[in-house]
Formats: structure tokens, C-alpha cells, sequence
């Protein structure tokens, strides 16, 4: 890759060109994001761009030392936090918060830059305070001031713009140097001239609206095992937006049929492996998927407000731990539905956990789940809809989980002797917390859906295994050293 040498006309000619290109059209789809990157349109870019951070999606409420998926990637806050009050400086809804000596630091890095803007403020009535931007280049961990001190003493929002004119690999760090218990806001941190995003992985970090590939151990790549849809496409969803009611949508870490009419998904299916499993906390960083196509109306974390439902996930986040996008990816708005919170937090968990804990027998799982009909009971009472009728309420939640020791031509293996559980629940917050009450077979399943949900299994296999009904043993003898 040739070094990019860039100087101010420069990069006023890539502003005015990227002012001209924006102009000629208002599609999401056909324009590239102002951060692309290699997983949303297929490759790096090389020419120069801007990064820019807003910090409106993302979660973080308390000062601890913690980690922050913001849509250009993880960031590390320290005595630092996501704002929202009427005390806080804010472009939009959110800005970060920062007090003592407190810092906010990349954990991803960039391609040069050529310039960082800052915009910032002193808190509420609080006085003045001074902090400054830092630089790590080459990939090391040694961050350098880049630029002057900064004083935030105003209580309205100013920029800062730092000349850099950096290339190669760089993170950038923010730090609150004086002030003691004064704090500041920051908000819109833009980096001008950079090329491809990186994080500290080498692959391409994730937008918010778009999910990293999953890293799949494959036991035979030819037999796709630990495919999402190895099992089969229930309902033969498609990649076309005309199919809005049964629209396939490949998020990595699961695939789904999404629902316009219904605002959420239909079915979801995922493998649970161990390579799965990690020590990543839950990120909570419940957010719209902006991926969906122009003009659908897009879920938001706020769309569940006050309606007595949990935000019910598809695919757990206590399923993709091995990694922060892949955590994040669970808590994208089309992986939830309505669900009461005793089904949520009960029913469901159990069976979640059981199926973790199969793991550690030695087995891999294959899951699918989805919801269907309309009208439940949460907390607040019965409803058919929230968001103001935008949201539809299942009536049922239901779950296919199919248990096979850890092998190689997973699809071959599913057969007589593989633990198949199915169970159908009412959307209702009086619900058992036992799951094992509402076992059923897939057939009952695909008798009330319409779905053909373990299609890509022979005939035969399915006239055998689909009207079984699970009765708490799992189907494996094998012994497990360690």
C-alpha cells in the first residue's frame, strides 16, 4: 500500500467531492458509510475518508473502568461515562462524561491521520478543567500528546481541531489532566484523512451497523458444519427486500428471517460451540440495525420504554461471548422480540443455560428460534403491540435445540441417535419457569409456524426425529478427559 501524503488542499478537494457524491443520492445502500469497512462493502477502501464518532450508540452509565462498543468500535473509559442528562453538552442524545483524571482510549486503530476534531465543555456549573489528545503509533502502546493542552472552562460546546498528518497504524487517547472533580463533556471526535479501520485483531472493526465475520472453527468446511443454516432455511427466506415478511439477513454471529410488517425476526438460527465461549462481559448495547433497507422502520432501544416486555433475545448474548462484536452483535434490535420478563428471565435462561452447559459435555448444539401470532401478557398487562402499533407481541415462543457430540460432518450425524429438544411457550409472564412443561416435537412447531425447520436433513431422518418428544436425556454416552 503507497503512503498517502496529505496536505490541507487536499483534503478540502475530498471534502468537496465527498459533499458532491453525498448530494447525488439519499439510498443507504447504494452509498458507502463514512467509515466503511471490508465487511460492509467487500473491501478496503484506499482512498482517504473520516472516522467520525458521535457517541450516540453505546452504554455505559457508571465511572468504573469499562469497555464501550460505540459504532466505529470498542473504546476504554475510565472515571468516564455515557451521558445523557440536561447537565450535559451533547451534539445529539449522548456524550461522554469525564472527571478526575479520567480517560477514553481507541481499542481499534486507524490507517493516518490528518486531522482530529474535538468538540467539548465543562459539565453543568462545574469550573474549568484541561486535558489532551494522545497518539500511539505503529502499533505500540506508547501514547504521546499530539498537539496543545486544551482548557474546557465554556458551558456551551467549542471544537478543537489537532494537525496531525500522521500515517500508518495509530489510536488515539483522550486525557482529563487537571481540574480534580470538575468534569468535561466530549463529544464528535472526527479524524479526517484516514484509510482502513483496524482493530487490534487485524480485521476490520465493526460500524454498529455492520457485524464482523464470525471466526468459525470448521470441522470439515465441505460439509459446512458449524454453519448458522446447516439445518436448513425454514421458511426459504431470501436476501430480496420485496420478500419484506421473510427477509434473510446474514448477521455473522446468526442468520435470521426478519418481518417489516412485524418489526422483528420471524426465526434465527445460530451453532454454539466452544470457540463460542469466552470471557467477554455483557455489553447491553441494545441498538437499531440501520443495515435494514431504506424506508423500514428501524426498532430502537427506546421503543421498549415503559411496555411491561423484556427485550427478549433470539440468539442469548450469554451465547457470544468469545469476542465484543461478537456480544454486540447480539444486542442489534432484529434479534429481539417483545417476550413477558418471567419468560425472559426464567423460562428461557434455564433453557439457555442448559444448553451452554452441554458444552461442557463434550457436544456442539444447533439452535432455532422464533416467535409467532399476536398478543401477550408482560408485566403492564396483556398487549398486541408496542412502539405504538409498530412492534408486533407474539403470542409463542418457541425453540428447536439439536445436541451432537463435538465430530466432523455435523449434517450426517444428525440422525436417530442426536438429542432434539422442541419446546412452544405462551408469551405470558405466568409461565413455569420449568421449560421442561412445554416440550413438544418440531412437528408441532411446524404444524403452527408453517416452517420446514430441519430441511436440510434427509426425508427420512425427518419422518423419524421431528415427532420425537424430548424427555430429559440427552442421547450421548461419551466419555470426556481432560
Amino acid at each position: 500500500m503507497h503512503t498517502v501524503i496529505l496536505n490541507y488542499r487536499f483534503i478540502f478537494l475530498l471534502t468537496m467531492v465527498g459533499l458532491m457524491i453525498s448530494c447525488g443520492g439519499k439510498s443507504r445502500q447504494s452509498n458507502p458509510p463514512v467509515n466503511p469497512t471490508a465487511v460492509s462493502y467487500g473491501g478496503n477502501y484506499q482512498t482517504t475518508q473520516n472516522l467520525a464518532e458521535d457517541f450516540e450508540q453505546g452504554h455505559k452509565t457508571a465511572y468504573t473502568a469499562g469497555n464501550v462498543a460505540f459504532k466505529t468500535g470498542n473504546w476504554y473509559l475510565a472515571d468516564a461515562l455515557v451521558a445523557s442528562s440536561s447537565a450535559d453538552y451533547k451534539t445529539g442524545k449522548q456524550a461522554i462524561r469525564i472527571k478526575n483524571n479520567g480517560k477514553i482510549k481507541m481499542l481499534f486503530a486507524v490507517q493516518g491521520a490528518a486531522t482530529v476534531t474535538v468538540k467539548h465543555a465543562a459539565y453543568g456549573n462545574d469550573g474549568a478543567s484541561s486535558w489532551a489528545l494522545f497518539v500511539a503509533e505503529n502499533g505500540t502502546e506508547t501514547f504521546k500528546q499530539a498537539g496543545a493542552t486544551v482548557i474546557s472552562s465554556s458551558h456551551t460546546l467549542k471544537t478543537v481541531t489537532f494537525n496531525l498528518n500522521k500515517t500508518g497504524k495509530i489510536q488515539f487517547e483522550i486525557r482529563k489532566l487537571t481540574g480534580g472533580k470538575n468534569r468535561i463533556n466530549l463529544d464528535d471526535f472526527t479524524i479526517t484523512g484516514t484509510q482502513d479501520i483496524k482493530n487490534q485483531a487485524g480485521t476490520s472493526v465493526s460500524t454498529g451497523n455492520t457485524i464482523n465475520n464470525k471466526t468459525i472453527l470448521k470441522d470439515s468446511a465441505a460439509a459446512n458444519d458449524n454453519d448458522n443454516l446447516l439445518c436448513g432455511n425454514p421458511s426459504n427466506a431470501t436476501t430480496s427486500s420485496t420478500n419484506y415478511n421473510n427477509y434473510l439477513i446474514n448477521q455473522k454471529y446468526y442468520t435470521e428471517s426478519y418481518s417489516r410488517d412485524r418489526c422483528g425476526p420471524n426465526w434465527v438460527c445460530w451453532h454454539l460451540g466452544t470457540t463460542d465461549i469466552g470471557s467477554t462481559d455483557r455489553l447491553n448495547d441494545f441498538r437499531a440495525d440501520t443495515k435494514l433497507p431504506a424506508g423500514w422502520y428501524e426498532a430502537q432501544n427506546y421503543s421498549y420504554k415503559n411496555t411491561g416486555f423484556d427485550k427478549g433475545h433470539n440468539c442469548p448474548s450469554g451465547d457470544r461471548t468469545n469476542s465484543q462484536d461478537a456480544n454486540s452483535a447480539t444486542f442489534l434490535m432484529d434479534n429481539i422480540v417483545p417476550q413477558a420478563p418471567y419468560n425472559n428471565q426464567r423460562t428461557w435462561e434455564h433453557l439457555e443455560s442448559f444448553c451452554r452447559d452441554q458444552l461442557k459435555k463434550g457436544s456442539e448444539v444447533y439452535v432455532m428460534m422464533g416467535s409467532y401470532g399476536t398478543g401477550g401478557t408482560g408485566s403492564k398487562g396483556y398487549a398486541k403491540s408496542i412502539d405504538e402499533g409498530r412492534i408486533n407481541v407474539p403470542a409463542r415462543i418457541w425453540k428447536v435445540v439439536v445436541v451432537i457430540p463435538n465430530g466432523n460432518q455435523d449434517l450426517k450425524r444428525i440422525n436417530s441417535k442426536a438429542t432434539l429438544i422442541a419446546i412452544d411457550t405462551p408469551n405470558e409472564n405466568s409461565i413455569d419457569p420449568n421449560w421442561m412443561k412445554y416440550v413438544c416435537t418440531v412437528r408441532d412447531i411446524e404444524k403452527s409456524t408453517g416452517y420446514n425447520l430441519l430441511s436440510n436433513l434427509p426425508k427420512a431422518v425427518q419422518d423419524s426425529i421431528e415427532v420425537t418428544r424430548y424427555t430429559g436425556t440427552p442421547k450421548l454416552k461419551r466419555t470426556i478427559s481432560y
